[in-house]
Formats: C-alpha cells, structure tokens, sequence
C-alpha cells in the first residue's frame, strides 16, 4: 500500500513529462457542428500518423456526424446497468491504460452515473490531461458556470449541468462554432439536429430567433475573453496589439463639449474600445466664477457622456496639460479627442506653454491626438 489509492488520480503528479493539451470546441447551441468539427480533426490527426482515439462522442442519430464516426479508432464505452436499464458510459480507466496522444471527449458538462470515478466529465478529463494525454472536447455555452444565471434568463431554462470557468482558463485553445440564427433554425427544420418530431416544439422554445442571438453573444464574448487571456500571458506586452481607449476633453463650452462627446463616443463603439470624459475645472471655472446656464450645460453633457457609455472623470487643476496627460498614463489611453483650436480648453493649453511639451509626452507613451471639428 502506497497510502495514495484513495486518491484522485487527477490530482497527484502527471505519468508524463507535460499536462496534456486540451482544447475546447465551444458553440451556442446544440447542432451548431462542434461534434462534427471534433471528428473532422481527429480524421485529419489520423491521417498524419498521430494515435488519436474516439473515448466518447454523442452523434444524437445525425447522419452527417454518424458518417463520420467511421473510420476512427474508439475506445469500447463501459457498459454499466442503473435503474433497471444498460447505459454506456465513458471508459476512463481504459482510455488511461491506452494512454493514446490524443482522446476526443464529447459532452464535457456531462454528469456521469453513480458510482463512477468522478460526478463530471469534465473530472475525467482533467485527470486525462494530468496523465499526459492530450484532450479534445466540446461544450454548450449554457454550460459555462459563470453565466448561468444570463443563461436563465435568456431561455427560461435553469441548466444544471455545468462545467466550473477554470476548465476554460485550462484551455489551450477554444474554438468557436458559430452560426447565424437563421442558419441555425433551418438546419433544425431540416432534421439535421432533432428528429422531425421534436421540430415544431424546439421552435417554440429553444430556437428562437433573439434567443439564439443572445447565446451567440455570449459565445463569441467567451472566445474573445480567452483570447484575451491568452495574450496577456504568452506575448510580451511590448509585441501585444493594442486596445483602443479614448479620452474627450471636454470645456463649459456647451456646443463644442456635445460634438466632441458624440464623436468620441462614435469612435470608441467602432473600436469597440473603453472610453473617458474628462472636464478639469480651473480656478477661472469655480462655480462662483462661471453663469448658471454653463454650468447647467456642463452638467447636461456629462450626464450625455454617461449615457452614451462614457466613465466620467471631473477634477479640479489648474495645469490642465499636465492634468491630461496624467489621466492618460492612469486610464492607459490610447486616443486623446479633443475640440477645434476656438474652444477655451484648447486655448487654455495654448497659453500654457506647455503645447509642445504635451504633444512630446503623448509621442513618447504612444498616444494619439484627434482635434474633432
């Protein structure tokens, strides 16, 4: 006796040199082609000499994905008997006694029966990847347990089989299988998903137009957001593209602060970009200082800037310049939106002196200059 056979396998040290590689086919909904894809590339891994087995893959009786199940080494399911009933499940154990390079998993949110190894799929795999075997699996984004509760309400339905964040983050790669909803809705009302007899209540339910929409939103969200981490962890920052993050600089002039929000607000929705309002108040504009109608006008605008999705920053300094070029650096600011030369702000800088000195500050940390008309 070791003292370890109570143990999790998945959680003592790899049998390899190396965790194994996972990744992640991720769609919106069923029938979108993640099994399908799945299969397209263990063919493609076949044919290129790499030991790649089929542990489990759910065809749902779709003919497309049933043809290609053929010709794919699998791994015999285990057949247990629950509840009056022989039901298949994975072969965990026989999969880690093969120990293939590469094991596609489908189902990942699955919740195995009682009395397995692991509650979830997603467990097995993970013990998988400890052993070193690489993985390829697929899940629904409904799935995903930080969004279950959007999930809800989207589609009314309260998913309970789920998949924890962290099997994303453990991802090498997601991919994303994304369709238009119409693209979607015909494949159903061609059978290509459910059998015909369930056509006409999926319609009525799941597969709904702006529900799919929404879905879609959330996948694509989810892939982007992995991306995203992918990057910041594996290329140096000084090689990373850049986002996008504007500032409008903006005066009491009430006309000219509107267009410069409006634009700047048009700009950052383009960008899909993170963007600020900044008013910095001078000693000439203390509220004692300026008429009520300006200062109605400032409140106004600043209420549109938060509107239009803007963070609005409001401080009081009488170097304007210097006050700018701070919230830059702090905001990490890529773009600086700014009025034509009449507005009292840009005079302000003008008069300062200090014109040139901001424009060498904003050369040397990469940011741009935009005077709006």
């Amino acid at each position: 006796m070791t003292g370890q056979e109570n143990i999790p396998a998945y959680i003592l040290p790899s049998t390899r040199d190396k965790r194994g590689k996972f990744k992640i086919y991720i769609g919106m909904s069923a029938g979108v082609g993640k099994t399908y894809r799945m299969l397209q590339e263990a063919h493609a891994l076949l044919r290129n000499g790499v030991n790649v087995q089929i542990g489990y893959i759910e065809t749902h009786q779709r003919r497309e994905t049933e043809a290609l199940v053929e010709g794919l080494p699998m791994i015999p399911r285990k057949q247990l008997f629950y509840k009056g009933k022989m039901l298949e499940e994975m072969d965990l154990s026989g999969i880690l006694l093969l120990q293939p390079e590469w094991v596609v998993v489908d189902e990942l949110a699955h919740s195995n029966m009682p009395g397995a190894r692991h509650e979830k799929r997603w467990q097995d795999v993970v013990e998988l990847l400890q052993a070193g075997i690489n993985v390829i699996s697929a899940v629904n984004i409904q799935h995903i347990e930080s969004i279950n509760h959007e999930v809800k309400t989207i589609t009314g339905v309260d998913v309970t089989e789920r998949v924890p964040d962290s099997m994303l983050h453990m991802a090498d790669e997601v991919v994303n299988i994304d369709l238009t909803a119409d693209e979607l809705i015909t494949r159903l009302k061609e059978g290509k998903i459910y059998d015909q007899s369930k056509v006409a209540s999926a319609l009525k339910n799941f597969f709904q137009a702006d529900k799919i929409l929404q879905l879609r939103e959330l996948a694509l969200k989810e892939v982007t957001n992995q991306v995203e981490r992918k990057v910041e962890t594996e290329i140096p920052r000084a090689q990373q593209m850049r986002h996008e993050r504007f500032l409008a600089c903006i005066s009491t002039n009430d006309a000219i602060a509107r267009k410069v929000i409006r634009k700047t607000a048009r700009l950052a929705s383009y960008y899909h970009a993170d963007w600020f309002v900044l008013y910095v108040q001078t000693p000439n504009e203390r509220a004692d200082k300026i008429n009520l109608a300006s200062q109605r006008h400032l409140i106004n605008n600043l209420k549109l800037a938060t509107e239009l999705g803007a963070e609005v920053i409001r401080l009081q300094d009488a170097d304007v310049s210097e006050t700018i070029i701070a919230q830059a650096r702090e905001k990490e600011v890529t773009t600086i939106c700014i009025g034509k030369p009449h507005i009292s702000l840009f005079r302000i800088i003008l008069r300062t002196n200090l014109f040139n000195q901001l424009l060498k500050t904003l050369s040397a940390n990469d940011i741009d200059l935009i005077i709006l008309s």
